[in-house]
């Protein structure tokens, strides 16, 4: 039977080492229904998580949440909405109290003396052309200025088909605003004409992400063997979908038998009792779902299964790694 230490030499035991301390623990909190964009394939509207729940306008209930939530073993606060920025006292409320991550358009300024060291993810939905197209403006060129050399600072670049061929140009221009970058495909929830996936792109985008992670490894924080996960479903055999997302709400989970799946994981909607089925959409099929978030937790929940050789486990680490970077556990 291998174990980790019989598969790793020196170097990748102590990266085993140093990530097998981390035990995360998140959770995701929809800070707010509003948004000041509607993006055509956002989940949270799509799906009308934004009508679930009045949203809880008392801080200092906010306050109490998340000190219960700090008491029930959460250690990472995912931020998200709705658009988390057009309540900065909420965003405080948890960043005095656990480690925490806001998810942002970019297009209002987190401001860095409030928030000097939290982590800030901005989405991005392709080049100009698609933004305007499904978000109904160039919001790069807002949120890269804002957050131009920001250390804390990332975007999650959402690719889209029409991106094959083309992300290279995209970023160049994170790398030059002196930014990080994550790589994630749009799963077109609202079913936008010429927004599919076809097997071919999706094996050209698997390539071109391979490539840009090799040409640009001080911008783009992924690995390839994410990429070939995200782009194919496919884990150990195993194909990505209800029976095996681990970021499904525990209360609410009631499969059996009982996939691997992190830890007290619930996300919570913004009155702070109700709880959204999973870390995405409540209407979305399983099986189309690209997001990468919960792709990478697939992995990282899944280490037994990778103790079988030494590639993968190398491949189980470096995800472990990727998500760590992203949330500040590691530095970058």
């Amino acid at each position: 039977m291998e174990t980790v230490s019989s598969l790793l030499d020196k170097e990748w035991l102590e990266r085993y080492k140093r990530i097998s301390r981390l035990n995360i623990r998140s959770s995701i909190y929809d800070v707010t229904n509003q948004c000041n964009l509607r993006c055509k394939g956002c989940f949270f509207f799509s799906s009308d998580e934004h009508k679930k729940a009045v949203e809880e306008n008392d801080l200092n209930k906010w306050e109490q949440f998340i000190d219960k939530e700090k008491d029930r073993g959460v250690n990472l606060a995912i931020l998200i909405g709705g658009e988390p920025t057009l309540h900065l006292d909420r965003v405080e409320a948890f960043y005095k109290r656990l480690p925490t991550y806001c998810a942002t358009n970019g297009i209002i300024k987190v401001p860095r003396d409030r928030f000097p060291d939290m982590m800030v993810g901005i989405s991005l939905w392709g080049d100009e052309e698609d933004e305007k197209v499904l978000r109904g403006k160039n919001v790069f060129a807002i949120s890269s200025k804002n957050y131009e050399g920001d250390p804390y600072t990332y975007y999650l670049y959402t690719i889209t088909p029409k991106q094959v061929g083309l992300t290279e140009k995209i970023i160049k221009k994170i790398r030059n605003v002196g930014l990080k970058v994550h790589l994630q495909l749009l799963s077109n929830d609202e079913d936008v004409d010429g927004f599919f996936w076809s097997e071919d792109q999706l094996k050209d985008i698997c390539s071109e992400m391979d490539d840009m992670l090799d040409k640009y490894p001080d911008t783009v924080i992924s690995s390839k063997y994410y990429h070939k996960i995200i782009t194919t479903g496919e884990m150990m055999g195993r194909s990505f979908g209800w029976k095996e997302c681990p970021s499904v709400t525990e209360p609410l989970d009631k499969r059996y038998p009982q996939p691997k799946r992190l830890i007290h994981f619930i996300r919570w909607a913004s009155d702070l009792k109700t709880m959204h089925r999973c870390c995405t959409s409540e209407t979305r099929d399983c099986s189309t779902c690209k997001d990468g978030a919960a792709h990478m937790s697939w992995v990282m929940v899944n280490k037994r299964a990778h103790i079988k050789t030494k590639k993968d486990l190398q491949n189980w680490i470096e995800v472990y790694e990727m998500f760590a970077k992203l949330y500040q556990f590691i530095p970058w």
